[in-house]
């Protein structure tokens, strides 16, 4: 079996860059960097999953300038390069001749940025250096129109939306040298208890989860070769700054600085600052941190890998030996680009948060993405504490094959803990049982307030979004349901403490419907004992439906799942609902298409808002048809056939066709949709894909982008494992991704033939089937 190498995907820049745009991530934890070099400064914007405004703002905790004197990093001797197998950039220079290099990396364990600048002299130290954090909330700030994109008030702000201003000092003392001090408090009261209110929910109030009471989200950047200097001022880009700076007190060999990052919830604003001097590693400590790190990068790139063209020999970025125009180097740039995007998602390992789909960490100045858009770099389109569950369940279904268990939690603690919020809409609105979630939902658990309506009609049911595009939309959540379920099948995650949510998600379905057919008439099932699904919704395309499919295969899977768990994790109580509640399901809606039978949108619609294919969702991620499932014929007629999934098939953002057609075992169609969302971005670093719909980088872009790939070379139908599902024969791999059950497989796919296989544990050999064997399936 060949070795992987992950160095053959770092990623080595020669040249500087122009701007933000051309900024390379960097992370660890739950922090993310933008770095790069501008004209021979080293900058780097930083963030933090939980850094929340009082407007539910995703904040940038500043900008680091760093300038050496004499300047090793405008010599024909720099270059910047991503060291994926430690999770570190290395930025290298001279002076005189002699290697400067500046190391940046984050600790995955602590809160903490480290950056170390060597230089390898003889003589006396002759290097001076400034480190400037540079603010643009130095005042307050009222923010306007468009801008309000970034927070939760978006197309609907209620009076002045006033950013308050970022308390900022600089200081010096023996044990920490030069320091500076920065941090954003949000008050007591936030767009939290504006959205409790306008959602007539005061009455339950201080039952709901609120993240952005009293939260502090700063940090302390100490530099012990460094004194405090004063204050400067300048624009980068289209935003005012005033940087705060710290000088080399003598010239120097070399130096060091580390930046302690923290949000959290407190009044005690003294208590924070303590805590926050306190945490700052230093000596050893950074020495064991540093291999703490390094090995936690190197433990996540043997967890999993897609090497595509592994014999491609891929030299540097700027070699003329690379034929960028050539099938081979387009063909490694997907599977670079793959481990490029996985990588990313990596730096928000172990948030409180989960990865936003519209950006993760790693958004820069927004008139680099739209030059309409002259706001600050705190802005991301789609909201900064709002997640929409149709996008970021593209980030987290990956994570499966990928072997990333532990990067769930943090998706699945999310909505463990916004559980209680959920059952008090259901109680407070339709005085029923189960757990109400909705689309474009807050980090607390209710509807994003502008997408909620505040222009509502009078005796308007207030438990429901007044919005063409999200009423009726409740089905999204279980997607993460089934996560969970599918977290347990492939890694034996305890999943107990998630089973409430589970078996609450689903009550509401049953209770709700029930419930609105009882308004409606004297029956709350049809004729035929099941639950009558209107109104519904085919995720924010067929609107005002009646039993989508997209609802009922959710509902049929969950529940199927639910009831192959023994019996230590669901009671004879449990199991009997369950049970009973399956029986209520209606049968999925099929129709005829130029007399082919095909998946319908739904028994029937009142119109068509948005331009996605839920018909298909029976393929994935629900998995009632597929490779080696019964009656693919009739989901390939839905691809084939039906006259909106065509019209709507695309690669951006985070459409998901290319998943579609792997799953279908269509490997042409599967590859080249896929080979699409893989290409390099448009931006210098490759996996900055976007806009899309959405924001850059585009997460829901990758995540689809990974998705895909990960089905078209593994799949499981019960207990076989599909091997190349939907791969063209012609086009060498080499990958290790994980299946159900506990299994890993690596296989190695060269000049048509499987080459080399391993899978663990091997008495899961007998299971697999090597797809390149057996017949195409029809339309391939």
């Amino acid at each position: 079996m060949p070795i992987f190498s992950i160095q053959k995907d770092n990623i080595s820049w020669p040249r500087f860059s122009l701007n933000a745009a051309g900024s390379m991530p960097l992370g660890g934890g739950d922090i993310g960097l933008n770095v790069w070099t501008e004209q021979g400064d080293i900058l780097f914007y930083m963030a933090k999953s939980d850094a929340f405004d009082q407007n539910n703002t995703l904040l940038k905790l500043g900008r680091i300038r760093i300038h050496v004197s004499p300047n090793p990093f405008v010599h024909t001797s720099f270059n910047q390069s991503l060291h994926l197998q430690d999770g570190s950039i290395y930025i290298k220079g001279s002076v005189d001749g002699r290697p400067v290099t500046l190391h940046l990396w984050v600790d995955v364990r602590h809160p903490a940025i480290h950056g170390n600048l060597t230089y390898d002299h003889k003589g006396p130290s002759n290097l001076n250096a400034l480190i400037t954090y540079e603010s643009w909330r130095d005042k307050d700030h009222t923010v306007k129109g468009k801008q309000n994109n970034q927070n939760s008030y978006k197309f609907g702000p209620q009076g002045i939306i006033l950013m308050k201003k970022d308390s900022i000092s600089t200081g010096y003392d023996q044990q920490t040298g030069g320091r500076i001090l920065f941090f954003h408090a949000n008050g007591d009261k936030t767009v939290f208890d504006v959205t409790v209110h306008q959602q007539k929910l005061d009455s339950v109030k201080n039952e709901l989860y609120d993240p952005l009471k009293n939260r502090i989200s700063g940090g302390l950047l100490c530099a012990p070769e460094f004194m405090a200097l004063s204050p400067t001022a300048g624009t980068y880009l289209s935003t005012p700054y005033t940087g705060y700076r710290l000088g080399t007190r003598k010239p120097v060999a070399g130096f060091s600085f580390h930046i302690q990052l923290s949000s959290t919830q407190t009044p005690d604003l003294t208590g924070w600052v303590s805590q926050l001097k306190q945490s700052i590693r230093t000596g050893s400590q950074v020495s064991q941190d540093w291999a703490v790190t390094r090995q936690w990068w190197q433990s996540f790139w043997q967890r999993s890998f897609i090497d595509i063209s592994p014999d491609y020999n891929t030299g540097d970025d700027s070699s003329p030996k690379r034929a960028k125009d050539s099938s081979g180097y387009r063909y490694f740039t997907m599977g670079r680009n793959y481990q490029l995007f996985r990588y990313m998602l990596g730096a928000n390992a172990y948030g409180k948060f989960p990865t936003k789909f519209n950006g993760g960490l790693f958004t820069y100045d927004p008139v680099l993405v739209d030059s309409t858009y002259p706001f600050t770099p705190d802005f991301r389109n789609w909201g900064g504490g709002t997640f929409t569950a149709q996008n970021q369940r593209l980030v987290y279904f990956p994570m499966l094959k990928s072997g990333d268990f532990d990067l769930l939690q943090s998706s699945f603690d999310f909505y463990n803990r916004l559980l209680k919020t959920a059952e008090l809409r259901s109680l407070i609105y339709w005085h029923h049982k189960g757990a109400a979630f909705t689309e474009q939902l807050e980090n607390f658990g209710l509807p994003n307030p502008s997408e909620y309506s505040w222009k509502r009609p009078p005796g308007y049911d207030p438990g429901m979004q007044y919005n063409a595009w999200l009423e009726y939309e409740w089905d999204t959540v279980l997607e993460f349901c089934k996560m969970m379920l599918d977290a347990r099948d492939y890694n034996n995650t305890d999943i107990r403490s998630y089973l409430p949510f589970i078996k609450s998600c689903l009550s509401f379905f049953d209770a709700h419907y029930q419930y609105l057919a009882e308004k409606r008439g004297a029956r709350t099932l049809d004729g035929n004992g099941h639950l009558i699904l209107y109104p519904g919704s085919g995720a924010e395309t067929y609107k005002l439906a009646y039993n989508a499919s997209s609802t009922i295969a959710a509902l049929k899977t969950i529940t199927g799942e639910l009831l192959e768990l023994p019996d230590t994790l669901l009671d004879k109580t449990d199991r009997d609902y369950v049970a009973g509640f399956q029986k209520r399901i209606p049968p999925l809606p099929l129709t005829r298409i130029k007399g082919k039978e095909a998946i319908a949108p739904a028994i029937t619609w009142a119109r068509i808002n948005n331009q996605e294919s839920p018909q298909l969702y029976p393929v994935y991620p629900w998995g009632i048809y597929g490779v080696g499932k019964p009656d693919l014929d009739i989901a390939l007629n839905t691809w084939n056939l039906d006259t909106n999934v065509i019209k709507n098939r695309s690669y951006i953002g985070w459409k998901q066709d290319n998943i579609f057609a792997a799953r279908l075992g269509l490997a042409r169609q599967a590859f080249d949709l896929t080979a699409l969302k893989l290409k390099d971005g448009p931006r210098r670093f490759p996996a900055f894909w976007g806009p899309g719909f959405d924001w850059v980088p585009d997460h829901n872009w990758g995540g689809s982008a990974m998705i895909g790939l990960q089905e078209m070379l593994l799949q499981t139908a019960g207990d076989s494992i599909i091997l190349f599902a939907a791969w063209p024969k012609d086009i060498d791999v080499h990958f290790k991704l994980h299946a159900t059950r506990q299994t890993t497989v690596e296989a190695w796919l060269k000049n048509g033939k499987l080459s080399a296989l391993k899978v663990l544990p091997a008495y899961r050999q007998k299971d697999i089937i090597n797809y390149l064997d057996k017949k195409p399936a029809a339309g391939q």
